[in-house]
């Protein structure tokens, strides 16, 4: 635990790695004011909706990107001072960002009423909304190609102004837009709140105007995509399938349960998702640069083990805490109307304890890059995750049975990394290093 603690205190706190966990108490901020505004202003039914567009918007944001972020902040760090290799970097990500930008964009605006069938039930005409997205995502991935450069060198403190203006000017969008429109209102935020951090991003990325020289289209690389690609795919299988599964399973419980129910889902995974940004960020802070350093099994068991007995008893102990608030939790974020929630929280606090420990241990896939293994792995998450849900909503004839599902499929998922690194974690301490 002191080891933990030190690193927190000598490395962690004073590079601040991770513009997510920079700002997590700006996000979780914003999103319980938002989300109390929705509860108040639209509520439940309405709820349901702005969460598939939410999922289907974080998709198509990645798609935009082609998940290059990671990678992009990886080599800008690792080059800074090799003036070729940089241009390269920075070329090859914007280039082929744009074009990847520019298809998404397209594909949105043209084909937004078959969007808004896919998204929304058939009598909900919002495709105006993803023609409004398609029309903002250039601004996003210019705003995260931003980002990835001030990342890159390091410049984390302009990062985390700007991400904190950027979300209190969306939030105070969001909320006006949400009071004069209430669900349409709801919905264009969504869709430009991301994109409208570019304006504050500019004022950072002016300081670097130098950069913009060194982004010539002869410095395209294909070795420099080739190496981008791992983290691409990697990035890209996940962002997308996930929330496209999340879709599938609201709109699964709006046909067979209705839109209150499906909002009751909605609003458990947004409290569950403010509580998780705290072990998210310390996981991408501290355990990520860890698996990336060691190479030995002993070390790779040592990191995982000491991150449990650390951890493990902290998050016990706030996840009984938050059971036992349930009650004023939902009042404070939500309202009256969504005390059925309360009766959501045991199975996705479960749930949640198990996907966190088998985060902590499948980090190790980013980490050494393996790719088949990461991707099976998730690929098998998703599945089971859509066909319990289903199952168990089916069976129990009530929303219960999603969240019931989120834990099942954890446990499921937690079973198959034992598996798998079970030899690393569970075998005989020996002095034998991987390759």
């Amino acid at each position: 635990m002191g080891k933990l603690i030190q690193y927190i205190n000598d490395k962690v706190l004073v590079k601040i790695a991770s513009l997510q966990s920079a700002s997590v108490f700006t996000r979780i901020l914003g999103g319980i004011l938002t989300s109390k505004a929705i509860a108040v202003f639209i509520g439940a039914e309405g709820l349901a909706l702005i969460g598939n567009l939410r999922n289907f918007v974080s998709a198509f944001q990645t798609v935009a990107t082609l998940g290059f972020y990671k990678g992009i902040v990886k080599y800008i760090a690792e080059f800074k001072e090799d003036t070729l290799n940089l241009s390269r970097t920075l070329s090859t990500s914007y280039y082929i960002g744009f074009i990847a930008t520019v298809m998404v964009s397209f594909f949105c605006y043209f084909k937004a009423e078959w969007i808004n069938t896919i998204i929304f039930p058939t009598y909900n005409d919002y495709a105006y909304v993803i023609r409004i997205f398609a029309i903002v995502i250039p601004f996003y991935s210019l705003n995260m190609f931003s980002f990835s450069i001030m990342n890159g060198f390091s410049k984390y403190k302009i990062l985390i102004i700007i991400n904190i203006i950027g979300q209190v000017l969306s939030v105070a969008i969001a909320l006006l837009l949400i009071f004069q429109n209430k669900i349409d209102g709801a919905l264009i935020s969504v869709v430009i709140a991301e994109s409208l951090i570019f304006l504050i991003t500019l004022v950072g990325i002016i300081n670097r105007k130098s950069l913009i020289s060194q982004i010539k289209l002869s410095n395209v690389s294909l070795g420099v995509l080739k190496k981008l690609s791992p983290y691409s795919l990697m990035g890209l299988f996940t962002a997308v399938l996930m929330p496209f599964v999340t879709i599938a399973i609201r709109s699964y419980i709006i046909d067979n349960l209705g839109y209150k129910d499906a909002g009751f889902w909605e609003a458990m995974t947004r409290i569950s998702d403010y509580y998780l940004m705290f072990v998210s960020s310390l996981i991408v802070l501290y355990l990520l640069p860890r698996f990336t350093e060691i190479n030995g099994f002993k070390a790779f068991k040592k990191e995982v083990l000491s991150f449990y007995k650390t951890i493990i008893p902290i998050m016990l102990v706030g996840l009984l805490l938050i059971y036992v608030l349930r009650h004023i939790i939902v009042l404070i974020v939500f309202s009256d109307e969504f005390s059925p929630v309360e009766d959501l929280f045991f199975w996705q606090l479960l749930g949640d304890f198990v996907k966190i420990l088998s985060i902590v241990i499948a980090y190790q896939f980013l980490a050494k890059k393996m790719f088949w293994h990461y991707i099976l792995t998730e690929a098998f998450l998703v599945v089971i995750l859509y066909t319990t849900s289903v199952y168990f909503i089916d069976l129990y004839d009530n929303v219960e049975g999603a969240v019931i599902a989120h834990f099942v499929s954890y446990l499921m998922y937690y079973g198959i990394i034992l598996l798998i690194f079970g030899s690393s974690l569970f075998g005989v301490d020996v002095d034998k290093e991987s390759s």
